[in-house]
Formats: structure tokens, sequence, C-alpha cells
């Protein structure tokens, strides 16, 4: 059995998990690898990828800057989250805000220190990305189409760091990219349909709030139709492997977003969506794996 101190000590850990939001993080480090792996470095040798120190410390950056953000984000938000989010907020609420920001600092300071062991580039590579989550947390996302754009392009940052030190400038890459970045651009305009009605509360002055649903579903109507055009561009015209099973069935659940989002009109519906593209995301990190099956047997 364990002890009453124990439980509180447990429970806490729980709350603070919740907060940091500790398995997205982990679907990222697994998605930054396995884009080193198939991707960025597909030319090099899979266990010197795997190995490889700098990589490691640049993927343990980009985890303790993201969860940094989660609980900066979390700090900001803690009113509007107790009206969108009632169980949850209570949940993160077991941890308190002075814990949150003391463990906000260290988060900080370890990604600056993973850094550092990279080159001093990187170091103000995550000075200005801890920076920029901070700044989009307190002001930005509460600013209708900027909020939107930054946090879209703060969400794919961990994988340009990768590209960045891999130096690898194939189109395919940047083909990958739109259509991950026009993807989270979907979900972060879900997420405002999702949350209008603590925004509205609390005078966040996002895209549902300033233009209204109409708006907000025909943005989106129109960027599902450039994310179904940009994985149909890479099933076309770029050697994906048989990843192209995903983007069939990317396209299949976009067209079942569109059909959804035109009866749309509730909360537990704008869930049901923000559910389908994290789906897809997901479902996309796992699915590198299918650009070369044979990679682990060829390049050990």
């Amino acid at each position: 059995m364990l002890s009453r101190r124990q439980k509180h000590i447990l429970i806490k850990s729980f709350s603070l998990f919740s907060v940091v939001r500790g398995y997205n993080i982990l679907v990222v480090v697994i998605a930054q690898y396995l884009a080193s792996v198939y991707i960025f470095a597909h030319d090099k040798p899979l266990k010197s990828v795997l190995l490889d120190l700098n990589l490691l410390m640049l993927v343990l950056a980009s985890s303790a800057t993201i969860a940094g953000g989660y609980i900066i984000n979390n700090f900001y938000d803690s009113e509007k989250d107790l009206i969108n989010k009632p169980r949850k907020t209570m949940l993160d609420r077991l941890v308190s805000q002075n814990t949150k920001l003391s463990f906000y600092f260290v988060l900080n300071f370890l990604a600056v220190v993973f850094a550092s062991y990279v080159s001093f580039k990187a170091v103000i590579f995550f000075s200005i990305y801890i920076f920029a989550i901070w700044l989009y947390s307190h002001r930005l996302k509460k600013q209708p189409m900027v909020g939107n754009m930054v946090s879209a392009i703060l969400t794919v940052t961990p994988f340009f760091v990768i590209f960045i030190y891999y130096q690898n400038f194939e189109p395919v890459i940047f083909a990958h990219g739109l259509f991950l970045f026009l993807l989270i651009s979907m979900r972060e305009l879900t997420k405002d349909l999702e949350n209008l009605k603590g925004d509205l509360a609390l005078n966040y002055r996002t895209i549902p709030v300033v233009y209204g649903e109409k708006v907000s579903k025909l943005m989106l109507t129109i960027v599902a139709v450039l994310t179904i055009i940009s994985a149909i561009i890479l099933i076309l015209f770029f050697k994906i492997g048989h990843m192209y099973y995903f983007f069939y069935l990317s396209i299949v659940l976009l067209f079942l977003y569109l059909i959804v989002l035109l009866k749309s009109n509730k909360k537990n519906h704008y869930l049901i969506l923000h559910n389908i593209l994290k789906f897809i995301i997901v479902l996309g990190v796992f699915s590198i794996l299918l650009i070369d099956v044979s990679v682990v047997l060829n390049r050990i």
C-alpha cells in the first residue's frame, strides 16, 4: 500500500505530466528520430544517426522547450481552460502556479544547456524559440490570424531544427513540411472553434470570436482543400515508398472532416473534428516507417 505522502507525490506527478502533456512530447521525440532516419538523413548509416549525440541534444532541447511552452501556456490560460476544460484544469491545478513557473525556468535552462553541447548557434536558436513561445502565450495567441500562424510555426519548429542540422534541402522535405503545416493550421483553428466559449468570456480575439463561426468554417474548408492537394502532390510526384497509404487515408479522413464540419455547431462536434486531425498527425508520425520498410536491414 502507498503511504499518504507517496499518493500525494504520485498525484502531483500526474498533474505535472498533464500540464506538460508528456504524451505529446513523446510523439514529437519519436517523430524527430523517425524523420531523421527516413527523411533528413536517409543517406547516412542508421547507427550513426541513432548514436549521434548532437541529434540527441537537439531532441532533448526541443523536448525541454516544448514542455516549458506547455507550462507557460497553461499559466496564462488557466482561467480560460477552467471554462473550456474544467476536468483537466482541476487536475492541472493540483500543482501550484509557483511550482509550474519554477519548472518552466528549469526546463528552459536545461534546453539551453543541451543546445550548448551542439553549438553557440543552437543556443541562439533555442533562446529565440523560448522567447517566441512566451510571446505567443502572453500576447500573440489572442490575436486573430497572427496567433494561428505563429502557433503552427512554433509547432513545426522542432522539425525545422533537425532540418537545419542535417542541411538537407530536397524538395520532398518541403512537400512533407507543407502538408504538416497545413494540417496543424487546421488543428489550431478547429481548437479555436472548440474553445469559443472561454475565448468569448475572456476577450481572446481569435478568428471565430472576431469573424464568426461561418467565416472560420469557410477558412477551414479552404485549408482542408489545400491540405488534400498537398497530399495528392506527395503521392503523384515524390518517392515516398509505402507512405502513400497514409496519404490516401488522410485524404479520406479530410473529406470526412469536411462533411462533419458542414454540420458542426456545438463544442462536441468541434472536439470530434479536432480528434480527427490529431489522429492524422499521430498516424503520420508512425507512417514515416513506410517510406522505406527495409531501411533497418540496409543501413545498419
